[in-house]
Parts: structure tokens; C-alpha cells; sequence
């Protein structure tokens, strides 16, 4: 059986080896029929602590690490939009 990979955003790095990504995923009201967001929150093993907040990365299933813990993040998909934000003010007060 082929293991899941989900696409989401981080959307936090606070514990180690870990991060909380959020996965949106879009449905059909069953009555209304509008579209719909549903999202969920995924906590993924992040060996090197090295994804931070707001990056999209793919998350793969795995067998359970923690208790709360059974995927692991498996590449950046695209980079946070924060920091190059914050590096180009910093750039700019050296200057």
C-alpha cells in the first residue's frame, strides 16, 4: 500500500524535531453545493529543525513516532514569504 504525501504550510516550529503543518484541502457541500475549505493539522518529524513557519512542504505518512506524531516532512516546496522580508529590513538598517 503506497504511503500518503500531503501538501501544506508550516505553521509552527516551536518543539524539536517537529513541526505543525496545516494541510487545506477543498470539498463539495453535499446539500448546497458550494466549495468549500476544510483544513487539519498534521505534526511532523523534522530531524535537522529545519523548516520554519510559513514554508509549504510535503508531509509523508510513516509508522507512529510519537503520540501524536506519524508523518514526516520530506521537502520545502517553497520558501517563507516573512523572511525575505525580515532579511531585506535587515539589509536596509545596516545600510
Amino acid at each position: 500500500m503506497p504511503k500518503r504525501i500531503l501538501i501544506g504550510t508550516v505553521v509552527s516550529d516551536k518543539t524539536d524535531k517537529t513541526v505543525t503543518v496545516l494541510v487545506e484541502r477543498k470539498v463539495k457541500h453535499p446539500l448546497y453545493g458550494k466549495i468549500i475549505r476544510r483544513s487539519k493539522k498534521y505534526h511532523a518529524h523534522d530531524e535537522d529543525n529545519a523548516y520554519r513557519t510559513g514554508e509549504r512542504v510535503r508531509i509523508e505518512e510513516t509508522k507512529p513516532i510519537s503520540k501524536t506524531k506519524s508523518w514526516k516532512v520530506l521537502d520545502r516546496l517553497a520558501a517563507s514569504k516573512g523572511t525575505a522580508v525580515e532579511a531585506n529590513l535587515d539589509v536596509e538598517a545596516a545600510n
